[in-house]
C-alpha cells in the first residue's frame, strides 16, 4: 500500500479514535449517579418511603438513583453513615448523630405530646413532680429522650411498682402500649401520658383520644414543655415544636391553644463529601414528587425542608445542611458548565500547551522530512556551477547520472513523506537547470570538438601539400 494511503488509514483511525473517546466521556458524564442509602428500621414509614422514591427515580430514569441498604433500627442506619458505609441515611439525631452527617430534609418531626386528665392540674412539664408519667414507647430511645428532659428540670425518674408516694423531684414512668392508655386513666394508675410522635399522626391521635376516653367528663390538658430554646442549648440535635391549636380536633377545639414543646427529628442526611450536584438533584426530586410518593407512602406529606434564613444559616445551623440541598432551596442548581468549570479551564488551558507543543513538534519533523530534500537542493546547486566549469563530456555524463540518482533519491523520498508544493516547484526548477546547463555545455563541447577536428584536418592536408609540391624556385 502507498505510503500516502496509509499515512490517511492512520489518520482516520486517529480521528475515530478521538471521536469514540469524547463519545465516551460524553457517556460517562451523563450517566445516573447512584447513591446508597441506610434505612432503618426495615419495616418502618421511612423505610417505605424511601422505597417508593428509590421506585420512582428508576422508573423516571433520572440522572440520580438510590440503592437501599436496610437495617434493623435507625442508630445502625446512622452509624452506616458514620462509617462511610452509605452515601445518605434516614437519621433521628438524638439517637445517633453521624459526625459526617449533613441534612438533605425533614422527612417528619416527632414532638412530645404529653395530654392529662384536667383534674390532674398539670400545666407544664415541673408539673410532673411527684406524678407518674404513662409513656407510649414507639422507640427505644423514647425513655432516653424523657430522662434527658427530666435532668433538665432537675427531676429524676424511678419505677414505682406499688404506686407509692414520690418523692420530691421524682417522676415515676410507666411503660403503656396503646391499648393500655384509657384503663390506666379511669384507674388512676397514671396521672398523665406521653407519646413521642408527630402531632398530625395517627399514634398521637390515638394517644389523645384514649387519654380522653379514660377521664369522666372528657376534660383534658396538653403540657407544654415552654423552654425549647434553653432545652437546646443543651441538647441541639432535638427540635422546638409548637402544636397548633385545634390540631387533635375543633368541637371542642384540642388543644385550645398552640402548645410549646420539644421533639426530635427524622432526617435524610447525606455525607459532605457527597456531590453536591447529586445531592441537588436528589433533594429537588423528592420534594417535587412528594405527592406522587404519598400515595404508596403517606409520610411523604410530613416532609419538609430544614429552616433557614441565609446560606450561611443553613450550613452553619445546629445541625447542618448539606451545601447540594441548599443549592436546590436557594435555587442556585449548578448547570453541566458550572459544574464542570474547572475542568474546562484546565483543558483549555493544558490543552493549548499541549497543541502548541504537537505543533512545534510537528514543525520540527516535517523540517526533518525536508531536510533531505534540502540536501539535494543544494546538491543540484553545487552542479550547476559544476557543470559551467566542465570540459569534458566525461564529466557531462557523470554529473548527468548523478542528477538522475537525486532524482531518484526524492521520488523515493515522497513517496514515503509528504512534501509541500514550494519544495517541488523549487526542485522541477533545479532539475530543470541542471538538465538545460548540461545541454548547454554539451553543445559547447561538441562545437569545439568539431572546430577542432577541423582545425587538424586542414593542418594536416597543408603537410600532405608540402610534402608533393615542389618549393618555388
Amino acid at each position: 500500500m502507498p505510503a500516502v494511503l496509509l499515512r490517511r488509514e492512520w489518520l482516520l483511525v486517529l480521528l475515530a479514535l478521538g471521536l469514540a473517546a469524547i463519545a465516551a466521556a460524553v457517556v460517562y458524564l451523563s450517566r445516573p449517579t447512584t447513591l446508597t442509602v441506610a434505612v432503618g428500621p426495615r419495616d418502618g414509614a421511612e423505610a417505605t418511603l424511601m422505597e417508593a422514591y428509590a421506585n420512582a427515580l428508576a422508573r423516571g430514569r433520572e440522572d440520580v438513583r438510590l440503592k437501599i441498604l436496610p437495617f434493623d433500627d435507625v442508630r445502625d442506619s446512622a452509624a452506616a453513615l458514620q462509617r462511610n458505609k452509605a452515601d445518605l441515611a434516614v437519621v433521628r439525631p438524638d439517637v445517633y448523630l453521624p459526625e459526617n452527617g449533613l441534612t438533605l430534609a425533614i422527612l417528619h418531626d416527632e414532638a412530645l405530646v404529653i395530654v392529662a386528665p384536667d383534674a390532674a392540674e398539670i400545666e407544664s412539664f415541673p408539673d410532673l413532680a411527684r406524678k407518674r408519667l404513662g409513656i407510649v414507647v414507639r422507640h427505644s430511645a423514647d425513655t432516653p429522650f424523657l430522662n434527658n428532659l427530666l435532668a433538665f428540670y432537675d427531676l429524676a425518674a424511678e419505677e414505682n411498682p406499688d404506686g407509692a408516694e414520690l418523692g420530691p423531684g421524682r417522676v415515676a414512668l410507666v411503660p403503656l402500649r396503646p391499648a393500655e392508655v384509657t384503663a390506666a386513666i379511669a384507674e388512676k394508675r397514671v396521672d398523665a401520658v406521653a407519646v413521642i410522635a408527630n402531632p398530625a399522626s395517627k399514634a398521637a391521635t390515638a394517644t389523645v383520644r384514649a387519654v380522653e376516653l379514660g377521664t369522666p367528663d372528657k376534660k383534658i390538658d396538653f403540657v407544654a414543655v415552654a423552654d425549647g430554646e434553653a432545652i437546646l442549648t443543651r441538647f441541639p440535635e432535638l427540635q422546638a415544636v409548637t402544636i397548633p391549636a385545634g390540631t387533635f380536633g375543633g368541637r371542642p377545639k384540642r388543644p385550645e391553644d398552640e402548645v410549646k414543646t420539644v421533639g426530635a427529628s427524622y432526617r435524610l442526611m447525606a455525607r459532605g463529601s457527597v456531590s453536591r450536584v447529586a445531592v441537588a438533584s436528589a433533594t429537588q426530586h423528592l420534594f417535587e414528587w412528594r405527592s406522587k410518593l404519598a400515595a404508596a407512602a403517606p409520610i411523604a406529606k410530613l416532609m419538609k425542608a430544614p429552616d433557614f434564613d441565609t446560606t450561611v444559616a443553613a450550613t452553619s445551623a445546629r445541625l447542618p445542611n448539606h451545601p447540594g440541598a441548599v443549592d436546590y432551596f436557594e435555587r442556585e442548581q449548578q448547570t453541566f458548565l458550572d459544574r464542570y468549570e474547572d475542568y474546562i479551564y484546565l483543558f483549555a488551558f493544558f490543552g493549548g500547551t499541549i497543541g502548541s507543543g504537537i505543533a512545534w513538534l510537528g514543525q520540527r519533523l516535517a523540517r526533518k522530512r525536508r531536510e533531505r530534500v534540502d540536501i539535494v537542493l543544494d546538491r543540484l546547486l553545487d552542479i550547476l556551477r559544476e557543470v559551467r566549469a566542465a570540459t569534458a563530456k566525461a564529466e557531462l555524463d557523470a554529473i548527468a547520472v548523478e542528477t538522475d540518482e537525486l532524482v531518484a533519491d526524492v521520488v523515493r523520498h515522497a513517496r514515503e513523506r509528504t512534501i509541500d508544493n514550494r519544495t517541488v516547484s523549487a526542485l522541477i526548477l533545479a532539475v530543470d537547470a541542471v538538465h538545460a546547463a548540461i545541454g548547454d555545455a554539451r553543445r559547447q563541447i561538441g562545437a569545439a570538438a568539431e572546430d577542432e577536428t577541423r582545425a587538424g584536418a586542414r593542418a594536416r592536408t597543408a603537410r600532405l601539400l608540402a610534402l608533393h609540391v615542389p618549393a618555388a624556385e
